[in-house]
């Protein structure tokens, strides 16, 4: 019986989620994904639109009784609306379920790192020294978010790592953990590290050498790696 080889467009990562091996000393410690459900309600307002396209849908029939056509007819005639409401719905819907597959959270013992893009991937390292600090998000479904704040001379485009961002927080972006199951417990792992970070400086600690094959960049500066 012959076996059937798939492959993918993240096969050459080395770890998932991640562009280059992990240099000596550093370890991954959690990585996850966006609950794409939650993603969608939330970053891509499909409930919103679900309520904007219902009220076109119901202004039509409306409007078809108030001139005068009979109830069979206004419902014909809202047929064509409430379609193009649903295939646009579905579009919205789906490229929230693929922003979602497509995008990875890393949290290692040095840093935060971000993977996402649909059509054009790109990854952004946060080490824990250009952080300056995280806030937790609960929603009530259970999902939440992780905003982190990045020191004032480290920025990162809004428009370009959205929607993993801190929402409405345009002028000084926040790289965030977006619609994450667990978010407490992620929230825990993320201190953790960081505080053991800052305890291994505190005392002096070697932080672990970059591979040579890593670019020569400032140590405790945001990378943003594009595919």
């Amino acid at each position: 019986m012959a076996t059937r080889v798939t492959y993918s467009e993240h096969d050459s990562e080395p770890i998932r989620g991640l562009p280059t091996a992990l240099p000596p000393g550093e370890s991954v410690l959690w990585q996850g994904s966006p609950v794409w459900l939650s993603l969608a309600l939330d970053a891509y307002r499909v409930r919103l639109l679900a309520i904007y396209f219902g009220s076109i849908v119901v202004a039509r029939g409306g409007w078809l009784l108030w001139t005068g056509s009979s109830l069979p007819e206004a419902l014909v005639g809202c047929i064509g609306p409430a379609a193009m409401s649903a295939v646009c719905l579905a579009i919205v819907t789906g490229i929230a379920a693929l922003a979602a597959r497509a995008t990875v959270y890393t949290i290692t013992n040095r840093r935060v790192v971000i993977r996402q893009g649909i059509a054009l991937e790109s990854t952004v390292n946060l080490p824990f020294k250009a952080i300056e600090s995280a806030n937790l998000l609960m929603r009530a479904d259970g999902t939440g978010d992780i905003a982190l704040q990045t020191l004032r001379d480290q920025r990162v485009s809004y428009l370009w790592l959205w929607p993993h961002v801190r929402p409405w927080h345009i002028t000084r972006p926040q790289p965030s953990l977006r619609n994450i199951a667990a978010p407490r417990r992620v929230a825990e792992i993320l201190a953790v590290a960081v505080t053991s970070t800052q305890a291994d400086v505190t005392t002096g600690a070697c932080a672990p050498k970059p591979t040579a094959s890593a670019p020569d960049r400032p140590e405790g500066s945001i990378v943003e790696v594009s595919a």
